[in-house]
């Protein structure tokens, strides 16, 4: 006779089976992410304080992608009077990445951006750059209205202005996109100390 225990149809069992196998929906899945870079321009770097500093870590964050083999969406904003994206963030970028130049705010409202975006099959974008109260703001709504899941890098966003910072903080959390921070979002895309690209990563953060 089977001990109850032992039985796999055991309610206790099945719970244990419940919390060892199941992920959270909000936490970052590898196979389903892509890192988006929003017009993280030359011409900006004079007008917000702490561009260098948010340019320096959305730099490794694109290192780290290339290492995971993430998808990686970059675009531009006007780029022949605001100039292009700045060659510490563009000089790690992966081979393929086609930068998408755009007039409209949100980053949605560029054809060949949504076209990358379908072509991706991606459910989670994790999203930088600037400025957070208008282009950021605005294309993180329109991807959320969209249906995608988003992670906002909140070391990696940033504005001319504080309060500007924060009330678009403030504003698409309460829209349901999700605070984020480079180490949390690259060790959850991980999950494992065993991950092959685990001591390069943390090199990087290090």
């Amino acid at each position: 006779m089977q001990h109850p225990v032992c039985d796999s149809h055991h309610p206790v069992i099945k719970f244990l089976f419940v919390i060892v196998h199941m992920q959270h929906p909000n936490m970052l899945e590898l196979t389903q992410s892509a890192l988006l870079i929003i017009d993280m321009q030359e011409a900006f770097r004079a007008k917000i304080a702490d561009f260098n500093q948010t340019a320096a870590r959305i730099a490794l964050v694109t290192m780290a992608a290339r290492l995971l083999k993430l998808p990686v969406f970059v675009t531009e904003q006007y780029p022949k009077g605001l100039g292009h994206t700045v060659k510490e963030i563009s000089e790690g970028l992966p081979e393929e990445t086609e930068i998408v130049e755009k007039t409209k705010f949100s980053s949605c409202g560029a054809q060949q951006f949504e076209a990358q975006m379908k072509r991706s099959g991606v459910e989670h974008v994790v999203v930088s750059g600037v400025e957070a109260h208008i282009c950021v703001n605005q294309t993180v709504h329109d991807l959320l209205a969209n249906g995608f899941q988003v992670h906002l890098l909140t070391d990696c966003i940033t504005a001319r202005q504080p309060n500007d910072k924060e009330t678009a903080f403030r504003k698409m959390w309460m829209s349901g996109a999700l605070p984020s921070s480079v180490e949390m979002a690259l060790f959850e895309l991980m999950r494992d100390a065993k991950h092959e690209q685990f001591k390069a990563i943390q090199g990087l953060i290090k």
